[in-house]
């Protein structure tokens, strides 16, 4: 039976053990990359490999569970055993990573009252009756019950949010009793306060820290942390930072190669390390998280590359090379080898086949939802994708004011089916609005509201405005107005089946546009989305993700499990009026200069 444990140093076997880890997120790849991705995981010479497990994933619904797919968390934990790494989970119910709601499930927000990453009795509940489907599943393979799973988090840089001790000693608490006897940790910035705040170091939960340079110093906070406790505890970075995310309109952050390797190796040196990233991947469908500065809302773009030392696709990096050789410098005895690497399809041009505008279709796609006041996206479905809201107004033939109030994040107004404006949530969205047409005696009011990635990190996770759509209503001069029909528009598989391409096309509408392109050979591909405004493709139903055209990235990355040899059908939904009539399928990446 193998052992694991945290004494003056990490024993596995009752051998002194320097971990090397690297963060894979299984939700983030299909389940044929994760054989490739862990395989290089251990060729770089890492004994583990860690992932957070996102709750919104999981139970994407109160009380539905998801486990299957690119969400099987136990195969992608049999998978790293045939490897003989070890496992770092993270089944935390918070988890940041750049991730919509940091792993919260939307509906949360439904429940008034409600406080996330709190001791309020509603969340821990909720926490309670998530983490009673989900840890027994992983019980048994922890090293406990011979398996490879050695620790286990309790919650995510906590730290950097509040300071409940009671909250992390209850989550603890709900683990130990479903089963759970590996180490527990923490996970915070090595700040003295982060530390004091974020940690259970008196309960003896493990602590590490999070930092991507400044090593020596980061491991002094640490250690005098666990000296001003009494323990003699091993030295863990549970995030080394060896790349960062990317944000829509900014441009992408870089790291020198060697700069890295050399920041590396002082790590390795002073004690264990954990990369993150070590495999991004990408944030398919509506999964990005959004980054909060003051009060501005900035999304994270489809891509989650980090800029790692394997790339979104999973082929190795010059950081990779450069980091495998400090490695071997640092830890001599440790197995490597050469990495594994794919092929690119290039599948050329496809012509349109169909369009056809939302508002002609919608009915098809989507019920009706009807109500006095407007509902939230989360009030109407599962949070995620778009909403549109539609409101008769009555028409006094002069010019209006007309307000829409409580909006998030990015909303487009249509005035009897004629784009009017766009507006995000930070601007005053007060219009002056002109008269309708001359015999109408009323006005039609559409309002389309993309959820474009709720916060991760921050101030902003427990604010209402993360309840998206309308969250308060519209208003017509000096009143709010009543009666209005909405639709959520998750953009399911399920909603793209029923599109109707025998419809209208209407420019200026947001608008599916319908392709069809014939492959003979699957191989992973990029979608060139450089010429398009904003929206989503989806490959034979499958979201891929977010484009918009400011950038910085101007492709989505589609896996080949995602083909099928023959015809295989993209769509792509298109909300600004940019006319499509071609779509193409490259070898690499585009990228649009910011």
């Amino acid at each position: 039976m193998n052992t694991f444990e945290i004494k003056e140093d990490f024993l596995v076997n009752g051998k002194k053990t320097k971990l090397i880890s690297g963060a894979i997120h299984y939700f983030r790849l299909t389940e044929k990359q994760w054989e490739d991705s862990l395989y290089n995981l251990k060729a770089l010479g890492a004994n583990a490999v860690e992932t957070y497990i996102p709750w919104n994933i999981h139970e994407p619904f109160e009380g539905e569970f998801d486990f299957s797919g690119m969400k099987n968390v136990e195969g992608f934990i049999q998978k790293a055993a045939e490897f003989g790494l070890m496992v770092i989970l993270r089944p935390s119910v918070y988890i940041c990573a750049e991730w919509e709601f940091g792993g919260l499930p939307a509906w949360l927000l439904n429940s008034p009252g409600m406080r996330v990453r709190s001791s309020c009795p509603l969340f821990m509940e909720k926490v309670r009756n998530y983490l009673c489907h989900l840890i027994p599943k992983l019980v048994p393979y922890q090293v406990t019950n011979d398996g490879p799973i050695i620790m286990m988090q309790i919650e995510n840089e906590y730290g950097s949010y509040g300071m409940e001790k009671n909250y992390l000693y209850q989550t603890k608490i709900i683990m130990e009793e479903l089963g759970v006897d590996v180490p527990l940790f923490t996970a915070d910035g090595a700040d003295p306060e982060f530390l004091d705040a974020g940690t259970l170091i008196d309960e003896d939960v493990f602590v590490t820290g999070n930092f991507g340079s400044r090593s020596k110093e980061n491991v002094r906070h640490l250690q005098n942390f666990f000296d001003q406790h009494g323990k003699k505890w091993p030295i863990m970075c549970m995030e080394f930072w060896d790349g960062w995310f990317n944000r829509w309109g900014e441009e992408i952050i870089r790291r020198d190669a060697e700069d890295l390797a050399k920041d590396v190796k002082e790590m390795l040196e002073l004690g264990s390390i954990n990369f993150y990233m070590f495999h991004g991947g990408t944030n398919f469908g509506f999964y990005n998280g959004c980054s909060v500065r003051g009060v501005k809302d900035l999304p994270q773009i489809t891509s989650y590359d980090y800029d790692a030392l394997l790339d979104e696709a999973g082929n190795p990096t010059p950081k990779y090379f450069a980091v495998q050789k400090v490695i071997k410098e640092v830890c001599p005895d440790v197995w490597q080898a050469e990495p594994r690497s794919k092929m690119f399809g290039h599948y050329g041009k496809a012509q349109v086949k169909a369009a056809v505008s939302l508002f002609e279709t919608l009915a098809d796609i989507a019920e009706v939802q009807e109500s006095v006041y407007p509902l939230t996206m989360e009030e109407m479905g599962s949070g995620l994708g778009y909403s549109l809201y539609e409101v008769e107004i009555k028409n006094y033939h002069r010019e209006n004011k007309f307000k829409l109030i409580g909006a998030s994040d990015r909303a487009q107004v249509f005035l009897d089916n004629v784009p009017y404006a766009t507006v995000n949530q930070e601007e005053v969205a007060d219009f002056g609005m002109v008269k309708g047409c001359s015999n109408k005696e009323t006005l039609d009011v559409k309002v389309l509201i993309e959820n474009t990635g709720r916060a991760n990190y921050g101030y902003k996770l427990m604010m209402h405005t993360q309840r998206k759509g309308i969250r308060e209503g519209i208003m017509h001069n000096m009143n709010y107005q009543l009666g209005y029909k909405q639709f959520a528009l998750d953009m399911s598989k399920e909603q793209l089946e029923k599109v109707d391409y025998s419809k209208k096309f209407v420019a200026g509408h947001p608008t599916f546009y319908k392709f069809e392109i014939e492959v003979s050979t699957v191989a992973d591909t990029y979608i060139d989305c450089s010429k398009f405004g904003k929206g989503f493709v989806a490959v034979d139903g499958v979201n891929l993700g977010r484009y918009w055209n400011i950038g910085p990235v101007g492709s989505l990355y589609c896996p080949k499990e995602f083909l099928k040899e023959g015809v295989n059908e993209i769509v792509v939904f298109e909300t600004e009026g940019v006319l499509i009539e071609s779509i193409q399928l490259t070898n690499q990446p585009v990228y649009i200069s910011i």
